[in-house]
């Protein structure tokens, strides 16, 4: 009888693997936590065509923590008219006389599937690609989303890899990017289920895919191009972090004070809780609490860090009603903020990305148009001037990024400065000409 001391109740009726021992993995069911080795037991236990592979894989799983290796190599592997999309994965695992240990599971090939923007997914949909999925030759184990913002269909072999692309292409859905090539593209939920939305994410989310189509179907860059598009700076995309081609929502004017509802919250909460939660945490020292308990923001010091806005947010509704203006609230004059060069660490250390555009207006179509224009240009430019195995960024930090913005023809904006310099000398001549010429744009 099996020993469930220590097992959640959701790995309680965890399968067992027959003729597979897996001490090491049955570790991995107990504790306070779901385990991804009981969803593994039970594809491996199912009657699909692809239940065997998981079974191999379990197998496969086990023998790396006994030995501590990995036996998973790369390939080549795709699908007609597609040079990326699919990450191969062939078997190293073999018994002594050559044979494969697990020969249901010498392929394991994951495909990359292209999420709809922002996630938005209907329970019906999300059943169908499973269904699809294990009905030609899949493994049945899918993640909802990778690091790369795909729909991850985990284990299908070469011969299966072509009939699920048709199958999932058929209703809609296409390969994303993998290898050097521009990836999938990410949007958060956005406006659908956010209020703190700026700009229409899914449409700007569309306009880049569609414009980047080839190049994430048919790797041909020096290395990854990661777009990414999140409505506003909380930046749940984590875009400014991990997107060669950032776009952020943002406004330019002053934000909205409701004073009626921020001083309900005031007498609610006390001026105590409001100086340390809110006031003293605005990292410019830009919101000042009066002496009648209003508020005073000086909007030329707003970082846009949000902090005042996420918190007040989920107080609205209890200070001035469902139908009140929220207590504080993003400006009217909304757009978008464009970053370039955010990224892992590579060649350089983990970089936020650099601002090119510090505002754009996103709402005609000619506004989109200019956007979907100034990603292809910083693309090409990647493209033509990065070395091998280099990120965006870590190309504008070696040529330096007045070279870049000449390149992808940007202006030079005193909003792209990151930090004062730390050399006294300055050398002023054409500053007058200049300022002049900043001052025509800013205008403009």
């Amino acid at each position: 009888m099996t020993d469930t001391t220590g097992f959640t109740k959701l790995n309680m009726n965890r399968p067992e693997v027959s003729d597979i021992s897996t001490p090491n993995l049955d570790e991995l069911e107990k504790g306070p936590w779901p385990s991804f080795v009981s969803g593994l037991k039970r594809l491996a236990q199912g009657s699909h065509e692809g239940a065997k592979m998981a079974k191999g894989v379990v197998g496969t799983l086990e023998q790396s923590y006994v030995t501590r290796k990995g036996y998973w190599k790369g390939g080549t592997v795709g699908v007609v008219g597609y040079g990326g999309g699919i990450i191969p994965r062939f078997t190293e695992l073999k018994n002594s006389d050559g044979s494969y240990m697990y020969p249901d599971a010498v392929e394991f090939h994951t495909l990359r599937v292209q999420p709809p923007a922002g996630n938005h997914y209907t329970s019906e949909m999300m059943r169908m690609l499973v269904d699809k999925f294990e009905e030609n030759g899949g493994s049945g184990l899918i993640a909802f989303h990778g690091q790369s913002g795909d729909i991850m269909m985990q284990g299908a072999s070469t011969a299966n890899v072509q009939k699920i692309f048709n199958e999932l292409n058929e209703v809609g859905f296409d390969l994303g990017g993998a290898g050097p090539a521009v990836r999938t593209g990410m949007s958060c939920v956005g406006g659908a289920r956010c209020e703190m939305s700026l700009h229409n994410e899914g449409k700007a989310h569309r306009i880049l895919v569609n414009q980047f189509l080839d190049d994430m179907h048919r790797p041909a860059l020096p290395y990854k191009f990661k777009v990414k598009v999140s409505g506003c700076p909380n930046d749940c995309m984590n875009a400014i972090h991990r997107s060669d081609f950032a776009v952020i929502g943002t406004w330019r004017d002053d934000m909205k004070v409701n004073q009626d509802g921020w001083k309900a919250l005031v007498a609610d909460k006390g001026r105590k809780y409001v100086m340390e939660n809110i006031i003293s945490r605005c990292p410019t020292n830009a919101m000042s609490l009066e002496d009648d308990n209003g508020l005073t923001v000086n909007n030329s010091d707003c970082v846009r860090c949000m902090h005042c806005l996420n918190v007040t947010s989920p107080l609205s509704e209890k200070y001035v009603g469902k139908t009140g203006d929220a207590i504080l609230a993003s400006g009217d004059d909304r757009g978008v903020t464009i970053l370039v060069g955010g990224k892992r660490t590579l060649k350089i250390g983990d970089s936020m990305g650099t601002v090119v555009v510090p505002f754009m207006k996103l709402e005609t179509e000619e506004d989109y148009e200019a956007l979907a224009d100034l990603a292809q240009e910083t693309l090409d430019f990647f493209a033509e001037n990065a070395l091998e195995h280099e990120r965006t960024g870590e190309m504008v930090e070696r040529i330096g990024l007045v070279n870049f913005l000449e390149g992808v023809g940007l202006d030079v904006d005193p909003n792209m400065i990151g930090e004062p310099r730390q050399s006294s000398y300055v050398r002023t001549d054409g500053w007058d000409t200049e300022a002049a010429k900043w001052l025509e744009r800013k205008a403009g």
